[in-house]
């Protein structure tokens, strides 16, 4: 019974597939989001880091500019004690320049902001010292002591930079922290790809190989003729509803088949009576015609006995057409009886030649060429010169007057013998030669024939377990030949 899909049952065999695909592609998505959202905080984190360093550095270059003005503020001689009053004025400016660039940096920092007010406050209250001291003191004992409040501004530039460094070092262990957890995050996704990709591999081994391996075995199956195997398919989706048209589709036409088989039995069988019954009224007419023309009833004109030529021509028409059609039935119904008998090929080719040459008015030349290596075969000799006489007779038919023939015998394959007749006629169409070999196809050259002499050659060699093929290009000529296995592997010629 063919096995039916309804279509409320019926599924998307991808659907899974489909499935893991979007959760992959969504999964992807996420993940591309994340990795924005770390790249955006590992961004900030770097900004971070390089505004530390900026901090870090002019906190430093701040606190030189203060040692320096601590090492170069003294007098050399009382004529240079305004010079070096010009010299502090000018070394002003390096520290401002430091501090406002500072300050600019950390304007989002209040602690820092307090910090540097606090830091302003004590190098102005130093300056202020500094310049007292140097122009109440002598220029030959004078030098500029570290005071306190050096010590103090010193101080608080220092912790500035500390506060930096222990800022500096969280930052970076902050994007030290993001760079791996961007590191784990990309292993697992490669990782959930990976597997995504291996589980629709498995899927699509299992719901779409799988079953379109079975589908070809079957299918070849189906090829060799065996219609009855069916498909075993049985899921619900898209596999199964066309594993059940498959089975529906063999079923019908295995059905057909059969009736045709039971049509053709029929018909051959009905020929094969027929053939039969006509066989010996037309035994009877032969001899009736044959004692007719040599006036057994009575004189005969010359009139008369052209008229019982003509009908006894046409009889041995029918009777050679009757007893073609008997020979097939017995091929076909495998009931024909083979002589096995060592063949003799140049006894068999000669005995061809003759008849041929007996029966034909064309002036022609038969070429024979048999290998010293043939061999042995064993066979039905009346039925292979039956096969050559016909083979023959059509080179004949389609060879052109004073043309040539050639009968080539030869080794073939692993102990086999072939045998060719090579003519140099008009040759056979491609769409022709397909079907040479067919019941009621008729060749070249062919009009008016049965259609039958072909089709029995191929009965007659295959029965000896051969093959019979044609070779033919359009006016270059055809080459017929059939094969035959040797005496080692030589099939059973008689059937059962």
């Amino acid at each position: 019974m063919p096995f039916l899909i309804h279509s409320s049952r019926k599924g998307n065999f991808l659907t899974p597939l489909h499935t893991s695909i979007l959760v992959l592609v969504l999964f992807l998505f996420g993940q591309q989001v994340f990795n924005l959202w770390i790249a955006r905080l590992t961004h900030e984190a770097f900004n971070c880091v390089t505004h530390t360093l900026l901090v870090e550095r002019e906190g430093e270059r701040l606190l030189h500019a203060v040692i320096d003005n601590e090492e170069k503020g003294f007098l050399e001689s009382s004529s240079q004690r305004r010079t070096n009053l010009i010299d502090y004025g000018e070394k002003k400016p390096n520290f401002h320049n430091s501090f406002n660039y500072l300050y600019n940096l950390v304007q989002d920092n209040p602690a820092q902001i307090k910090q540097l007010h606090k830091i302003r406050y004590i190098y102005n209250q130093w300056q202020r010292e500094l310049q007292e001291k140097a122009l109440s003191s002598s220029a030959s004992n004078y030098s500029v002591a570290k005071s306190t409040l050096f010590d103090s501004l010193q101080n608080e530039i220092e912790k500035l930079i500390q506060h930096e460094e222990m800022l500096l070092s969280d930052r970076q262990i902050r994007v030290e922290r993001l760079h791996d957890i961007n590191t784990v995050i990309n292993v697992f996704s490669i990782l959930v790809i990976l597997l995504g990709a291996l589980l629709n591999l498995q899927l699509l081994h299992r719901r779409v190989k799988l079953p379109l391996k079975k589908l070809t075995q079957v299918s070849k199956l189906w090829q060799a003729g065996q219609m009855e195997v069916q498909l075993s398919h049985s899921s619900k989706d898209e596999i199964g509803e066309l594993a059940g048209v498959l089975n529906a589709m063999a079923d019908e036409t295995r059905h057909r088949q059969e009736s045709i088989e039971v049509r053709n039995q029929q018909l051959e069988d009905m020929i094969s009576a027929l053939s039969h019954d006509l066989r010996i009224p037309l035994l009877a007419t032969r001899n009736t015609l044959d004692c007719m023309g040599r006036g057994a009833f009575g004189p005969v004109n010359d009139t008369w006995k052209e008229v019982f030529e003509e009908c006894h021509e046409a009889n041995e028409d029918l009777l050679k057409l009757v007893e073609l059609l008997l020979d097939i039935s017995r091929y076909e119904a495998r009931s024909a009886c083979l002589m096995c008998d060592r063949l003799n090929w140049e006894k068999i080719l000669i005995k061809v030649i003759g008849q041929v040459k007996a029966t034909s008015t064309r002036e022609l030349a038969f070429i024979c060429k048999i290998s010293q290596l043939l061999p042995t075969v064993y066979g039905d000799e009346l039925e292979i010169q039956r096969v050559l006489q016909n083979l023959l007779d059509n080179a004949v038919r389609v060879s052109k007057p004073k043309g040539e023939i050639i009968l080539e015998i030869t080794p073939y394959g692993e102990g086999q013998v072939q045998i060719s007749v090579r003519d140099y006629g008009s040759g056979i169409a491609p769409q022709v030669k397909e079907r040479l070999f067919q019941r009621f196809i008729q060749g070249r050259g062919h009009r008016g024939k049965s259609g039958l002499g072909l089709y029995l050659c191929r009965q007659i060699i295959e029965a000896h377990g051969g093959n019979i093929g044609v070779e033919s290009s359009l006016e270059e000529g055809s080459t017929f030949w059939f094969t035959l296995p040797s005496a080692i592997n030589n099939v059973d010629c008689n059937y059962e």
